[in-house]
């Protein structure tokens, strides 16, 4: 059990309270007093232990990957360095899907497939006829695919709508240029773009995909980014349906995902107050995986949620997610092939298809099997980060994840509380204590005895 203690401060009444949060069951009570929030009894409780599981069954999101090719080569990419398999081809396609109902009985309800590359429409002919040949096995399922954008005409838009597609289109509007090329700068494929977003956002079947980076920090200039790109090429009415996806800060992947991230503690501070105002604001609306993970820890709170039930953030230590090549390799997550390694230098190729029971995903640390996450305030929300990292990797990713998440849960904690959280004292690195830096300065500067007024 991790219990802290969080300092919030009013600054309409200039008053301090101090609150115990419990991670055990995610829940808070006024330090003199009775819990925050009541507990939901209509809500249905969690009660499965999260472990990383062995074997594949009841698969609900099967990831495809296609192979790793892409026609960008973008700066942080959690691919850029990843060994690519042999590539598949068309003809792989037939064999492929007439060995899924070995693996995967039934008409598809509930399950949702997800076409991954690289950049998926570089293979196209291979794409095309292998989800044509899964919807007509699967008529129930759901199917997704992100896209750079860069490759789609008419055809594959058409396609896209006629078989009820969700599309996200990976763009980091003003941080685009820290990414790599800028498909919207260019005519063919920005009209491409817009006639996809004409047809498919109406129906709720197209978001773009933002990542934050230590040189793209603001949430609000990339809605502006994005509101200004919808209001001048389709129309004011179309704003109703703009949606911003992905929206967290990067994981680093690699050498490129390490140069942007938040380094420096006065980078991650700025990102913090930058973070946390524009979603206090209302400025991170339209990004929808913020609006999610408020909803459901909010409910996990209601629900008074126990640690060891909390997911891994990605979902792939569950046993009903997995992530197939189209040789029936199992693999860690779609980011990787069958031969690359993790960094501590095991196999990502974790298992066949035909053989689902004996998939085993030892290329990853569970959360609570790490030396931070237990003893985090943050972990409800962040789910551990990336489960493969390690090193520095991880150390970087951790400090990204934190500074991301921390803005959000000080944003919830204000709103259930009314005050805002300044500082969490507990079992934590000691260096996050002192949220904002507010209360001490800088850590170098000598530890103040009396928390001092606040003007914000």
């Amino acid at each position: 059990m991790a219990l802290f203690e969080i300092t919030g401060y009013n600054p309409t009444t200039k008053e301090y309270k101090d609150v115990v949060y419990d991670t055990s069951n995610n829940s808070f009570r006024w330090k003199d007093g009775d819990n925050i929030v009541p507990v939901n009894p209509s809500l249905s409780v969690t009660t499965e232990k999260s472990v990383i599981e062995k074997g594949k069954n009841n698969l609900k999101i099967v990831k495809i990957q296609m192979g790793l090719s892409c026609n960008f080569e973008c700066d942080y990419c959690n691919q850029r360095f990843v060994p690519h398999s042999e590539e598949t081809t068309p003809d792989d396609v037939t064999a492929f899907v007439s060995n899924m109902p070995n693996w995967l009985p039934g008409l598809g309800e509930g399950v949702k497939f997800e076409y991954w590359g690289g950049e998926p429409f570089v293979y196209w002919k291979t794409f095309k006829p292998l989800a044509e040949a899964i919807i007509k096995q699967y008529p129930a399922a759901e199917h997704s695919v992100i896209t750079n954008g860069s490759l789609l005409d008419l055809e594959k838009i058409m396609w896209l709508d006629r078989h009820k597609f969700s599309v996200g289109i990976s763009h980091d509007g003003p941080g685009q240029h820290v990414r790599g090329p800028d498909p919207l700068a260019d005519d063919g494929s920005r009209m491409s773009v817009i006639a996809l977003y004409k047809i498919l956002a109406p129906k709720g079947k197209v978001s773009f995909n933002v990542m934050m980076n230590s040189k793209n920090t603001s949430r609000e200039a990339v809605t502006e980014y994005f509101e200004g790109f919808v209001r001048d090429n389709l129309g004011e009415e179309y704003l109703q349906y703009l949606v911003i996806g992905e929206g967290m800060f990067v994981d680093a992947y690699d050498v490129g995902g390490l140069q942007n991230s938040l380094l420096d503690p006065d980078d991650q501070i700025k990102y913090r107050h930058k973070s946390y105002n524009e979603i206090r604001d209302l400025k991170a609306k339209r990004f929808v995986g913020i609006t999610k993970k408020v909803r459901n820890f909010l409910a996990s709170v209601e629900s008074q949620r126990k640690l060891e039930t909390v997911p891994q953030k990605c979902g792939m230590d569950k046993a009903n997610n997995i992530a197939v090549d189209l040789n029936g390799n199992v693999l860690t997550c779609q980011n990787v092939s069958s031969v690359a390694k993790n960094p501590a230098g095991i196999s990502h190729h974790i298992g066949h298809v035909n053989d689902l029971s004996k998939v085993q995903v030892n290329t990853a640390t569970h959360w609570s099997d790490r030396a931070e996450c237990p003893n985090c305030p943050m972990i409800h929300l962040c789910q551990g980060a990336c489960m493969f990292l390690t090193g520095d990797l991880w150390e970087a990713t951790c400090d990204n994840a934190y500074s991301d998440n921390v803005a959000i849960f000080a944003n919830i904690f204000e709103l259930i509380t009314g005050y805002i959280p300044i500082y969490i004292d507990g079992p934590q690195r000691s260096d996050r204590r002192d949220i904002f830096w507010w209360v001490n300065g800088r850590p170098e500067t000598k530890k103040s005895s009396v928390i001092p007024i606040i003007s914000i």
